[in-house]
């Protein structure tokens, strides 16, 4: 397996839900751990990736009580604030979507996983993928446009 070709999509899946560079490098290096340690060679090593990936994520998520704003993001550029006020606008937007919602967001519009990809994944129709991502794209410009998330 080329563990780069994987490197980076692992990465930004994990960075997305856990908002934090030091731990998704950590859960994207023990992801291919458990993946290298699993003995067995996957038919979709992506797919199962995403898996291993997906559960080490869930379990530090519940590890976690509050979503906090990770000090090695911060700079002292005048923009900042303009940037971590619209980064928790889309975090605090994307809660209200539903798990399946937010996760087909992530994977399509975050790491451009084609629909195929998706579907397998999620274990879901390419029809059931394209109407959940579009659900959520609605869903995500109503919360953000209509200023119910401050």
């Amino acid at each position: 397996m080329d563990i780069e070709k994987y490197y980076d999509k692992i990465y930004r899946y994990c960075y997305y839900k856990v908002n934090s560079k030091t731990l998704a490098e950590d859960l994207t290096q023990e992801t291919f751990l458990r993946y290298i340690g699993s003995l067995q060679e996957a038919k979709e090593p992506e797919r199962y990736l995403y898996t291993i990936a997906r559960n080490l994520c869930i379990d530090e998520y519940k590890k976690r009580k509050e979503t906090e704003l990770p000090d090695e993001d911060m700079d002292d550029g005048s923009d900042f604030e303009n940037k971590a006020v619209e980064r928790l606008r889309l975090e605090e937007a994307m809660k209200r979507l539903s798990d399946d919602e937010s996760e087909i967001v992530q994977l399509r519009l975050l790491n451009e996983e084609p629909y195929s990809e998706i579907c397998k994944i999620m274990g879901i129709s390419r029809f059931a993928a394209h109407r959940k991502l579009e659900t959520a794209k609605k869903k995500l410009k109503s919360y953000l446009e209509k200023g119910e998330i401050v």
